[in-house]
């Protein structure tokens, strides 16, 4: 999935030396965080083994098509301060292939990003109203928790690139198809394609999605595919007057698209790794 390196010089110059490949890798990651009870599942453990095997990764996980939005633990509700640290990143496939991007992604190793996310009711979001409207009886049932995807993405991606963002979307047919603007008219599109969970404990859960990206703006539109995997735990809270957090370890994989030239060097194993860090600290509402 690597992308021309004039291509991401290009988008570079939005802001400073800022990578912009990496930086969409983390809007997604934010705006499809949590992910929980989904339709399909994994075999137990299966994600579990993938984390405690990395930067060790020669495949694709298991997964089941997307079908519909994620829910979420209700636990998860509200609005939450959200800072991710990258602390590590691997190329398992150097020297022979290394995606573009990755050696000045390193300036950010161990460097800190905040944001506010929020999870909402289904219902609060415009994407599900339709759904919902043809549901028997439901106001008899309780809204699933489910990311505000549009506001996650938007908040994290000013966090990289400031001014530069226009806007996050998703598409009100379906919460796993999203467009993110930016100046210059520059667009990256992104599709979910797979996931699978894991639920070990009520306070634990895991969670694998694959998406297809597009990026449109520039001379040749690219196509590649993204994986990231995140195990989630809710902490104890010790007093009333400690606020609830959650931390998260989560890695993003970047898989070579068919129309790289060095894809089948690769195959189905990862050309790109990053680890990251995530903590939650539970925040003031905001409308």
């Amino acid at each position: 999935m690597a992308l021309a390196d004039s291509m991401i010089q290009r988008w570079k110059r939005l802001k400073g030396s800022a990578s912009l490949f990496q930086v969409f890798l983390r809007v997604i990651s934010c705006v499809t965080l949590c992910w929980l009870l989904s339709m399909s599942t994994a075999h137990a453990g299966l994600l579990a083994d993938r984390l405690a095997a990395f930067p060790k990764w020669d495949n694709k996980p298991a997964t089941q098509p997307a079908d519909g939005d994620l829910e979420y633990p209700d636990w998860l509700a509200g609005t939450w301060t959200m800072t991710s640290t990258l602390v590590e990143l691997a190329a398992p496939l150097a020297p022979d292939v290394i995606t573009p991007g990755f050696d000045s992604n390193q300036q950010y190793l161990n460097q800190s990003i905040a944001c506010k996310v929020r999870f909402v009711p289904s219902s609060a979001l415009p994407t599900h109203h339709e759904l919902l409207s043809l549901l028997p009886f439901k106001g008899l049932i309780k809204d699933p928790v489910v990311s505000d995807r549009a506001f996650n993405g938007f908040n994290l991606a000013k966090a990289y690139l400031g001014d530069s963002v226009l806007a996050v979307n998703v598409d009100p047919r379906s919460p796993n198809r999203q467009m993110t603007l930016l100046q210059g008219g520059r667009q990256l599109i992104s599709v979910i394609t797979a996931r699978a969970v894991e639920t070990p404990d009520l306070d634990r859960f895991l969670t694998t999605e694959l998406f297809q990206q597009v990026f449109r703006g520039v001379p040749n539109p690219y196509l590649n595919q993204v994986e990231t995997t995140t195990a989630y735990r809710r902490l104890p809270v010790k007093s009333i007057a400690t606020r609830p957090t959650i931390e998260a370890d989560q890695v993003t994989a970047i898989y070579l698209s068919p129309q790289d030239p060095q894809y089948f060097k690769a195959g189905d194993r990862p050309a790109a790794l990053y680890r990251y860090h995530l903590e939650f600290v539970h925040a003031e509402e905001e409308n």
